[in-house]
């Protein structure tokens, strides 16, 4: 049976398309079955309250397989996608960085806490995930 591999993956709200286009690079990807657990603006986290979206947002990452950050520059200045690496990080949940398509820089958060970052290329990300969350 084929595993199931549950994905966190922080993002930008900012850079959104970013999120969209790494899920239906996933979703489309034959012989590969993911679940994603991280909060989208078709599935937001309702409330204004940090405490509440941190809580919400803790129990997502703890139960993931592996947490995917999407490691644009941008995210050296998030504040949320550094709280969520570091989440996952301080609960052993490997992080792989995913380079934005197109992009040669990225967010030193992201590389910080990665344990790879890879190209924005479908066999490439696909094998980081089955690599590092066995």
């Amino acid at each position: 049976m084929a595993t199931n591999f549950k994905i966190f993956i922080s993002h930008s709200w900012t850079y959104h398309d970013d999120l969209i286009r790494l899920r239906n690079l996933l979703n489309t990807r034959g012989y590969f079955n993911v679940e994603f657990l991280e909060a989208t603006a078709d599935i937001p986290i309702n409330s204004l309250h940090a405490p509440y979206i941190k809580r919400v947002l803790k129990k997502k990452i703890i139960s993931s397989h592996i947490v995917l950050g999407i490691a644009g520059v941008y995210a050296t200045h998030s504040d949320w996608m550094n709280w969520e690496l570091l989440t996952a990080f301080n609960n052993n949940i490997p992080i792989v960085g995913i380079a934005p398509y197109g992009q040669e820089r990225v967010s030193k958060i992201v590389q910080n806490y990665a344990e790879e970052i890879v190209r924005w290329n479908t066999e490439s990300i696909v094998k980081a995930i089955r690599t590092h969350s066995l």
